[in-house]
């Protein structure tokens, strides 16, 4: 199986920053991309960042802000987020698109997911 473990979040005010970090391991052979999404409350989960390839993605509320990031050899997804806004309180969740060991498809694995909280 693919476990995917999302860590770095926490408090922040607003204006400040926070860097999530996010690993994809066990039965991974490919992953082709990888991003974050996120649950604010009351909301439904909206794509946060995503990168596929060297290419990435943001949501509009984000760009400017978030700058993800990915370690290839790690199986790694960073989001470095700055400037950031009480709206920003959600919980984050990883994802990884995976080419297992066991399966010729690509299959996309979750994280348990991380809180941030933003106070103003």
């Amino acid at each position: 199986q693919v476990r995917v473990v999302e860590s770095g979040g926490g408090l922040a005010q607003a204006g400040g920053s926070l860097r999530l970090s996010c690993v994809a391991s066990g039965s991974v052979l490919i992953i082709s991309a990888m991003g974050w999404y996120r649950q604010r409350p009351g909301k439904e989960r909206e794509m946060v960042a995503y990168m596929n390839g060297g290419s990435a993605d943001y949501v509009d509320s984000v760009k400017g802000r978030f700058t993800i990031s990915r370690d290839i050899d790690k199986n790694a997804v960073y989001l470095q987020m700055n400037s950031l806004k009480p709206e920003d309180t959600a919980v984050y969740y990883c994802t990884a698109n995976v080419r297992t060991d066991y399966s010729d498809d690509y299959d996309d694995f979750w994280g348990q997911g991380t809180q941030v909280t933003v106070s103003s």
